[in-house]
């Protein structure tokens, strides 16, 4: 009782005492075991966990520091872990949560099968999906106007008179992929501008396939003048193509416009014309730990489930 009052901050306990027991914890490298703490005060583990599909992206960084935040305001941390965007992870991820007994998921979805976030198989675990819809999961979530951006992004090429406007994106079965490549559809439709199969790339989930796939639409007869890239991975390896071809010309040619879905390292040094179809990552990850945190209260579980949605804005960063 006396070790555990001075390390709480040393009420009722005298001060020669509290420095013998300071210079024992000292010495043998004590820490207080917080999840047995917890549990004989019936307070839970105070960990929730936050499920993203690439810890490399600092996007994903910014999103997991908007859920840190506010996690730290209710006195809980986060534990973090990354799917690769394989459902299969994703479950052994969502399940080692489960085990570690967090409090609450926040999950980015890889998509695919997801018998694994039933309420069910969460065993009444809170879950928030962030970025992401999945189809069949009664669950509060947050997204992007992925379709409004992509519209706005694709309409800004073709007001500036591209018409040979390619298209790289993510995989048709991420919720993203699909509204955002429909965004991009729809923008070409209403400015009377048929969808060349030729131009359009989906499925690259990292940067090495975005690289190839942008090198085979500039070994096109007819090369694409702008592309559209619906996430900031496919950005990369869009200019990493476009870069290695410009090398291969003396330097002299600067490639196709670009336009950004998610803004990405170092884009105003960029040499080619960019336009970002930025959102605050930040925010998505406070909105999401929000709705975590407001069904994990008392009550809040018998509550009707939430979708927000939030704006995006278009930023010309090189003209």
């Amino acid at each position: 009782m006396t070790v555990s009052r001075t390390i709480a901050g040393g009420q009722n306990v005298r001060p020669e005492i509290q420095a013998l027991v300071l210079e024992a914890v000292q010495a043998l490298g004590y820490h207080r075991n917080d999840n047995a703490r917890r549990m004989r005060v019936n307070k839970g583990s105070g960990l929730v966990g936050v499920a993203i599909t690439n810890l490399a992206n600092p996007y994903y960084a910014s999103f997991a520091l908007g859920v840190e935040e506010v996690a730290a305001q209710h006195g809980v941390r986060i534990i973090i872990g990354s799917t690769g965007e394989n459902t299969e992870r994703e479950r052994q991820l969502v399940a080692d949560f489960l085990g570690r007994q967090v409090e609450g998921l926040v999950l980015v979805p890889a998509g695919g099968d997801s018998e694994h976030l039933q309420v069910q198989a969460l065993g009444g675990t809170p879950l928030v999906l962030a970025s992401r819809a999945l189809e069949g999961v009664d669950a509060d979530t947050v997204l992007v106007d992925d379709t409004g951006g992509a519209h706005a992004g694709t309409s800004a090429l073709l007001k500036a008179g591209h018409r040979r406007i390619a298209y790289l994106g993510n995989a048709a079965s991420v919720s993203t992929g699909h509204r955002r490549y429909a965004g991009f559809c729809r923008a070409l439709e209403d400015y009377g501008v048929p969808l060349d199969p030729a131009l359009v790339k989906r499925g690259q989930q990292d940067v090495e396939a975005a690289q190839i796939s942008m090198t085979a639409l500039l070994d096109l007869e007819d090369p694409p003048t702008a592309v559209f890239c619906a996430n900031n991975r496919n950005t990369i390896g869009a200019l990493k193509a476009i870069g290695a071809r410009v090398q291969e010309r003396g330097g002299i040619a600067t490639g196709p416009a670009i336009v950004s879905f998610d803004d990405f390292e170092l884009a105003e040094l960029m040499p080619v014309p960019i336009t970002i179809i930025d959102h605050d990552a930040r925010q998505l990850g406070r909105e999401s730990a929000t709705l975590l945190f407001a069904r994990m209260a008392p009550g809040g579980a018998i509550a009707a489930t939430r979708e927000i949605e939030m704006p995006t804005r278009l930023i010309v960063v090189r003209s």
